[in-house]
């Protein structure tokens, strides 16, 4: 579950304070740094992982983790930018080795204060270069993509680009997350693309074309798929999640990819980096070879519907567009690092 945008909001400026490229601050931080790894640097402890990921979806991953490094894992759960600010502020105190991302952002934001190690080059070559760090020293394990849903009752021709949905057309029949780190990620990869002044002046627009907030993902998709608007920005795996559950027959609402590189069609990872410092680099980097492997990537594939980035693993999903398939914006995906002025927009615009 996300945490309140206040909470979030809160730790972004405290970190801000501490460190300027920090993204965001999370709470408790001698409780993360007492945690496990009671030997000391170089003992034969536990590996630490910090994890944006949600418990529910990777302790049953983890358990086959554990076996396949070696060695017993223990995992502090949290909000993806809040745990990298931490991690930021903690330093070479820190007692975690590996930190899993939910998004690339976070992982970013460490690299740049040189807080991950470099990974060795045969991990990073069963990885494309766009879903790896540039600099080698993070790399992405799943994939998700922006689409925009849409009801096929009441839309015949769906946008290219995301760019043309504040056309007066598109009044009122607009749904999104505001307040989801995804539709962040998307805001901060416009940002990138097309600058802080037309991103602000498209969200400025977007508010002022009736677009209707909902609380997260799952929302827009009921909406869209309800008729209460006509399209939804959304991450494509919530649709094949809904129908895997119910059935395609009983999901009205449809998915479009945006095309022509559009920020609408950005692919964000799940990515992990190994921490500088904590003597145990070979454990954490066996545990980033194990969640490149097949049985993790189809472990992915198969739980959250999001694409396997490993080479030569694919996904099993029916009707998946192949992610070599799709015209999405070329960006460092490193450089999604700026949450904190992306909230700050977003806040400035009154759209959070």
């Amino acid at each position: 579950m996300r945490r309140p945008l206040a909470r979030r909001l809160l730790a972004l400026a405290a970190a801000a304070l501490l460190l300027p490229a920090a993204a965001a601050c999370g709470s408790g931080a001698e409780e993360g740094a007492d945690k496990g790894n009671k030997e000391g640097k170089g003992g034969k402890s536990s590996l630490v992982i910090y994890s944006g990921r949600q418990q529910a979806l990777i302790k049953p991953l983890l358990t086959k983790l554990e076996k396949a490094v070696g060695t017993k894992v223990e995992v502090r759960y949290g909000d993806s930018a809040e745990l990298a600010a931490q991690l930021l502020e903690e330093g070479d105190r820190t007692k975690a080795a590996l930190f899993f991302s939910q998004d690339a952002g976070a992982l970013g934001a460490l690299s740049k204060e040189g807080r991950l190690e470099k990974l060795p080059q045969q991990t990073l070559d069963k990885v494309g270069t766009p879903y790896r760090s540039a600099k080698g020293d993070w790399t992405g394990v799943s994939g998700r993509v922006r689409v925009i849903a849409y009801h096929p009752d009441k839309v015949t021709d769906v946008p290219d680009s995301v760019r043309d949905l504040v056309e007066p057309e598109w009044k009122g029949k607009i749904g999104y997350a505001p307040t989801n780190a995804s539709f962040q990620a998307f805001v901060t990869g416009m940002r990138v693309l097309d600058g802080d002044d037309t991103t602000r002046a498209w969200l400025k627009a977007l508010k002022a074309n009736g677009a209707k907030a909902y609380g997260n993902n799952i929302a827009v998709l009921d909406a869209v798929d309800s008729g209460e608007v006509s399209l939804g920005l959304l991450n494509h795996y919530y649709w094949y999640e809904r129908v895997a559950e119910k059935g395609a027959d009983k999901v009205k609402a449809k998915l479009h990819y945006p095309r022509g590189g559009d920020p609408g069609a950005l692919v964000n990872v799940a990515g992990v980096g190994v921490l500088k410092g904590t003597g145990q680099s070979e454990q954490a980097r066996k545990a980033v070879e194990f969640l490149l492997s097949k049985e993790a990537q189809s472990y992915f594939a198969d739980e959250t519907k999001e694409y396997p980035l490993a080479a030569g693993v694919t996904s099993p999903v029916k009707d998946l567009p192949p992610l070599a398939s799709l015209d999405s914006p070329r960006i460092d995906l490193g450089r999604l690092d700026s949450l904190r002025q992306t909230l700050a927009m977003l806040q400035d615009v009154g759209l959070v």
